[in-house]
């Protein structure tokens, strides 16, 4: 049978092994804080198509493990990897792109992950004459450098990057800072807009709730979004003279009161406990466009997420069907939930 490495944020633990029972075996060992080696219930295909489909909320990253190799740490293991998985590169597909992507969840070895990549990328160059596209490959060779009881471990699989989830290594999906960059925030709304395909209209208009300092506003002005900003507090000086950007300075309550705009997209980032967030948004939707859209984050306590989520999840539903929900990279003590009318 073949054995799966899945991922998930360390804080969420507990909830992504929920997840996992649902289609698989106790995890047979965890790998690194968030990283575990576990095998599926049925087979392995058939429960990454199924997740594909229907992705779960807080495991990140999903990758077959078809080869395991013991390893020494030193240089030598280049070779010893390249030698277990020569059969998997056998079954590249030479029409499809393919990268190599390494995680070593190990200290002190004697290689990095470029190492490792140049090695196993130049093997598989040798082996098929599928292109090499580190940025948008359509199929990944997975490799999992990881201590264990027995010592040293490697492990690798060969599979379609559709079905791996994300098709960033464990699911950690990096952006590059701009200059101009005015908060970290910015890279959950990104994370959001690549993973539900969000494709938002030309010269939209959006709202952005508890917009200060202004990051995800900042974002959709990128996008030539036209944004209603609601906040009490000061915006970033840089959108203080873009047309494009109305402050007003109000809580979201307020807004909600004084008869607000349609819009064809509302973001709700603001640092409310999820139900109170929730309830929030739900009265919000009346200001949605049919077609719009919405995106919300979800803060969750430490104790009794599970049931603050499900509350919370309820009330979102009885105004908007919830097209998706997700624990980012970018998130911390919360997820993203996208929604529309």
């Amino acid at each position: 049978m073949i054995q799966a490495i899945f991922t998930a944020d360390p804080d969420f633990t507990d909830l992504a092994l929920a997840e996992w029972r649902k289609v698989g075996e106790p995890p047979r060992r965890a790998l690194a804080p968030g990283v575990y080696l576990a095998a599926p219930r049925d087979d392995y295909w058939g429960t990454a198509q199924r997740w594909r489909r229907q992705p779960p909320i807080f495991v990140r990253h999903i990758c077959p493990a078809q080869a395991e190799v013991a390893l020494q740490g030193d240089t030598a293991d280049l070779d010893r990897l390249a030698t277990a998985v020569a059969p998997l590169l056998e079954l590249l597909d030479p029409e499809i792109s393919f990268s190599v992507q390494t995680r070593l969840l190990a200290d002190g070895l004697a290689y990095k992950p470029f190492d490792l990549n140049q090695r196993l990328a130049a093997a598989a160059q040798a082996a098929s004459a599928a292109p090499l596209d580190p940025r948008q490959p359509g199929q990944i060779l997975s490799v999992v450098v990881a201590a264990a009881d027995e010592g040293l471990r490697g492990y690798a699989g060969l599979s379609p990057a559709a079905l791996n989830l994300s098709d960033w290594a464990g699911g950690v999906r990096r952006f590059a800072r701009e200059p101009e960059q005015i908060s970290r925030s910015e890279f959950k709304l990104l994370e959001a807009l690549e993973w539900f395909k969000i494709d938002l209209p030309p010269r939209g208009v959006a709202l952005d709730l508890g917009a200060a300092p202004g990051g995800w506003t900042r974002v959709l002005r990128q996008r030539e979004q036209y944004v209603t900003a609601v906040d009490p507090a000061d915006l970033h000086p840089s959108l203080l003279t873009d047309p494009s950007v109305r402050h007003l300075r109000l809580t979201a309550e307020q807004y909600l009161a004084a008869d607000p705009d349609k819009f064809d997209l509302i973001l709700n980032d603001m640092r409310l406990d999820g139900r109170d967030s929730a309830r929030l948004m739900a009265a919000y939707a009346t200001c949605l466009y049919p077609d719009g859209r919405a995106l919300i984050t979800l803060k969750l306590p430490q104790n009794g997420r599970e049931s603050v989520l499900d509350h919370a999840l309820a009330i979102l539903g009885r105004a908007y069907h919830i097209a998706g929900a997700r624990q980012f990279f970018h998130n911390r003590s919360e997820i993203t939930v996208y929604l529309y009318k």
